[in-house]
């Protein structure tokens, strides 16, 4: 494979600049010129400067700060508190309890901030120290939480769908809609272990909650029904077709302002603090997606991704075997990058193979993020685990040991996935179409 030279060279340069600490996206420029200057006679500067203009001038990509931003206007509301009150009362009669507090608790904020990170923080905060308070077992925990906060990278607004969607060129909204789905069941498969583990561990013993009528639960969820309105008018408007993604991002926005200040924790601090804190997360992204851009462009000019697409065709794989290589391949780039950097610095060569065995663009964009985000919660370098680490002061391996099983539970998913694809193209296949873009 004359590939080979061009593959020792893009890989040793990122190794070597991201070893030195250099920013994901500024090693991803450096291997892209390097690649540049040694293997086409095109001027370095010249490409870079009209890619990056290209990637970054996208409309589509508007949503992605607007998204950050609505959910750091909402992480630094009174939100986590108000949610542990709502859901309680209701999690308390299940099999498992308060437990059920994480995994929910995770999704209704996964779909308002579209970051697993902010997902865990904000649930996070509120809800260890009432379980601890409870003697709920600690490991199960943090395992749930661990597991529960990666849900913000598949249910809409999804950041890597985002991401993804802008560098395959694909529909964000068709994407945000096959997220749901699938983010539901996983939640679901979540509970269900709670569930098994309650049933079936005998250092089960969490402290019973007082007895609640069915007003008093009501009345405590008088806050989280705001939040539940917000994220229904922001999914509904794209999946019926009334909103782009963008202008879904953008209602999102006014919403969550709305929301902090009727609640009267929108104060002139917490407003810029958000605002400064959306502007960082935007643009460390989009300094990941321009370097990458640059990356495929002159990836492009060594005909590696075609070459590696051709090699991997002529193994002739079925589409089972492919998707298996796949998992482990981003099982392992997991260990070393975050989910949105190892997206986008592989999809310019994994597009070609999927094109070629002929499956579907908008369900791999669903099974990519399972598979990152597992990612979030695998050592040495997974996200989730070091968040967590700061809330509780754990070792590490003490918490990787504690996220495990939820680890498993998302290989499970990927094989639901690959069993039943309808779970993920099924409702972008019938919404309406008056704004797919």
């Amino acid at each position: 494979m004359e590939q080979l030279l061009p593959i020792g060279i893009f890989l040793f340069v990122l190794f070597l600049l991201l070893g030195t600490g250099v920013w994901i996206g500024l090693a991803l420029l450096g291997v892209a010129w390097v690649g540049m200057e040694l293997f086409t006679m095109r001027p370095a500067g010249d490409a870079m400067m009209t890619v990056i203009w290209r990637s970054a001038s996208s409309w589509t990509l508007t949503a992605l700060p607007l998204f950050i931003w609505m959910g750091e206007i909402l992480y630094r509301t009174r939100l986590s508190e108000d949610m542990f009150k709502g859901l309680s009362p209701w999690m308390a009669r299940l099999p498992g309890g308060l437990l059920h507090t994480n995994v929910v608790g995770c999704t209704v904020f996964a779909a308002v901030s579209g970051s697993s990170a902010a997902t865990l923080t904000t649930v996070g905060k509120m809800s260890i120290p009432e379980l601890r308070k409870r003697n709920y077992p600690e490991n199960l925990v943090i395992g749930t939480l661990a597991g529960a906060a990666t849900l913000g990278l598949m249910i809409p607004p999804s950041l890597t769908l985002i991401v993804y969607g802008v560098t395959i060129n694909e529909s964000i909204t068709k994407l945000f809609i096959a997220g749901i789905v699938p983010g539901l069941v996983l939640a679901a498969m979540f509970m269900l272990y709670v569930v098994a583990i309650s049933r079936f561990s005998p250092n089960y013993r969490p402290d019973p909650e007082p007895p609640m009528s069915f007003s008093e639960r009501v009345s405590n969820s008088r806050f989280l029904i705001p939040v539940l309105l917000l994220i229904l008018v922001v999914i509904g408007s794209m999946y019926l077709g009334y909103a782009t993604a963008t202008e879904a991002a953008a209602i999102g926005v006014i919403g969550a302002l709305v929301l902090a200040a009727t609640q009267g924790s929108l104060t002139w601090a917490t407003f810029t603090e958000s605002l400064l804190g959306a502007t960082r997360t935007s643009a460390m992204i989009a300094l990941i997606l321009s370097g990458a851009a640059f990356l495929s462009l002159s990836m492009g000019f060594t005909g590696l991704p075609r070459g590696l697409a051709e090699w991997i065709g002529s193994m002739e794989l079925s589409r089972f075997e492919l998707l298996m290589m796949l998992l482990v391949f981003y099982i392992v780039i997991g260990c070393f990058l975050d989910g949105i950097s190892s997206v986008v610095l592989t999809i310019a060569v994994v597009e070609p193979m999927i094109r070629q065995a002929g499956i579907d663009i908008i369900w791999f964009g669903i099974f990519i993020v399972v598979v990152v985000e597992m990612a979030q919660i695998t050592p040495p370098i997974g996200f989730n685990l070091f968040v967590l680490q700061g809330m509780t002061n754990h070792e590490m391996n003490y918490i990787a040991r504690a996220a495990f099983p939820m680890f498993l539970i998302m290989v499970v998913m990927v094989f639901v996935l690959i069993a039943f694809p309808d779970l993920a193209t099924w409702l972008p296949e019938n919404m309406r179409q008056t704004a797919a873009h």
